[in-house]
């Protein structure tokens, strides 16, 4: 079952984008909706027969395939990958259904085959189990991505779509070393995750190999300072692809920090944990304080990601589980939020023409505006500020809560980012929503019930996950409790000889 999520995509990318006969556009997209549809009811499956009470791997699926080189296609699922797998499914499925919005009009046989690539790239390094092929799926997606911002993307897509190229390309270098390394002087015999332990090593190997991967994984995310490739990325990416960039490939950079970080370096985070969360503050008051300064709208969403997914940093550097808990859900709540922003930002960029706050404004107009695309852009705004009710308050709190006790300051320092985060989305609102329109030029087309449908989806995920947030979290509370204890624990004062405890006293109850 595991392999049918990445050979469907596969299969359906070189199906679609080598079809012998003469393939339109619509029959392209109408083939892509239906391979995405069924990729999300696979993932449904997997869903009702994944084991909460279990903290390993599930379904997994073993074959031996290069011995002479260690690597194995070994795939397994667990709580951390699932909830993963379930958001780049979806948000595929909403990319290719919003694909005809303006971004495939030239070559859409080659865009939905680019898109599949990606999805299973991205599917298979969730899956991966052998830190060989993670690799190899990691490195999948950076040709069709690069493509997809080159082809599709703004005015200055070139530039964008090598730095992309070059930035995603060092991560690889990166990680592949320090697999390598890793698995050489840990006398693995292959490069399987369950055959590496790095008990046997050196405190100082495993910081440099730790060093390695961190960085890797830190580009891909990406961290502060290596975040340089991502607001031109973002903001040049057709609404699609900026879409799958942000809430789907950059959680590949914080699931690789906890698989293969954390999870192989149970005995080293300790110390490394104190410099990771001062690198989340600096990236989520860094991102809030950039974006306030914006004037384009998606430049403005997009150094937003870049505080947002310090979030996920800060939780993952406290390393208690109801902190990886809440990183596993932001990571979740924040594609879904991000995707939300991406679409609505495309939906007016097209109506209005532009993304400038300068000439943006009352598009709440309920006569000559876009009242329905404004009204669902407030809502989103409201969740990525962590309003209580909608989903990105549960992650943020669960964050904060359970990272208080490891790192008092940074977690108080996120939490005045949040206010921040505030901050910008009511100068985007305030300047983009509200207002008078100038009566000369403002008669936008209508946003029609078609257009409005993704948008609409998300806002109810969004919704339904912050009244109900068990169904976010539920998933990973088992998974996130064994990943924490392997990792030491401090060890509690000492206490005194002479210190006399008092029992507590009993409660009775009389009536």
């Amino acid at each position: 079952m595991l392999s049918l999520l990445i050979v469907l995509p596969l299969l359906g990318a070189i199906a679609i984008g080598f079809w012998p006969s003469k393939l339109s556009g619509e029959s392209a997209r109408l083939g892509a909706l239906g391979l995405s549809t069924a990729l999300l009811v696979l993932t449904a499956v997997i869903f009702s027969q994944f084991d909460l009470s279990a903290a390993g791997l599930q379904m997994s699926e073993y074959l031996p395939w290069i011995k002479t080189l260690g690597l194995n296609y070994a795939l397994g699922i667990d709580g951390l990958s699932l909830p993963l797998i379930a958001l780049t499914n979806f948000l595929v499925l909403i990319v290719v259904y919003s694909g005809d919005d303006g971004v495939p009009t030239t070559s859409p046989r080659l865009f939905y085959s680019l898109t599949f690539l990606v999805s299973a790239g991205i599917t298979g390094a969730l899956l991966a189990q052998n830190l060989l092929l993670f690799l190899i799926f990691y490195e999948l997606e950076l040709i069709p991505f690069y493509l997809l911002i080159l082809i599709w993307g703004g005015k200055n897509r070139e530039g964008a779509a090598m730095k992309f190229l070059i930035y995603t390309a060092v991560s690889g270098f990166l990680i592949l070393a320090g697999f390598l390394a890793l698995t050489w002087l840990s006398g693995a015999p292959s490069f399987d995750y369950a055959a590496i332990s790095t008990a046997g090593l050196s405190t100082r190997t495993q910081l440099i190999l730790l060093t390695l991967l961190l960085v890797g994984f830190g580009i891909k995310i990406p961290l502060v300072p290596l975040h340089s490739w991502l607001p031109d990325a973002y903001v040049e990416a057709a609404t699609p692809v900026a879409i799958l960039l942000g809430g789907a490939l950059a959680k590949l950079g914080t699931y690789g920090l906890v698989r293969f970080c954390l999870g192989l370096f149970p005995q080293t985070w300790p110390i490394v944990a104190p410099g990771l969360a001062i690198l989340a503050t600096v990236g989520v008051l860094y991102g809030a304080m950039a974006a306030i300064a914006q004037k384009d709208i998606k430049r403005m969403v997009a150094y937003s990601s870049i505080g947002h997914m310090s979030y996920v940093l800060l939780g993952i550097a406290a390393h208690t589980s109801l902190a990886m808990v809440g990183a596993i859900g932001q990571m979740v709540s924040h594609g879904l939020i991000l995707a939300l922003l991406f679409y609505l930002i495309g939906v007016i960029e097209v109506k209005v023409g532009t993304r400038e706050l300068d000439e943006l404004n009352g598009l709440l107009n309920p006569l000559r505006g876009l009242p329905t695309t404004s009204s669902l852009l407030v809502l989103a705004g409201m969740a990525s500020a962590g309003i209580p009710g909608l989903v990105g308050f549960i992650s943020e709190f669960l964050v904060f809560q359970g990272s208080y006790s490891a790192f008092p300051l940074p977690t108080l320092l996120c939490v005045v980012g949040t206010g921040l985060t505030a901050v910008y989305f009511v100068i985007l609102l305030n300047r983009t929503c509200f207002g008078r329109l100038d009566n000369k030029t403002a008669y936008y087309p209508k946003v029609t019930r078609t257009e409005q449908i993704p948008a609409l989806v998300l806002t109810a995920l969004v919704f339904f996950l912050g009244i109900q947030p068990t169904w976010l979290v539920r998933w990973s509370e088992t998974t996130s409790a064994a990943i924490v204890a392997a990792v030491p624990q401090t060890a509690p004062p000492p206490i005194a000889l002479n210190q006399t405890f008092m029992p507590a006293p009993s409660l009775k109850l009389q009536g």
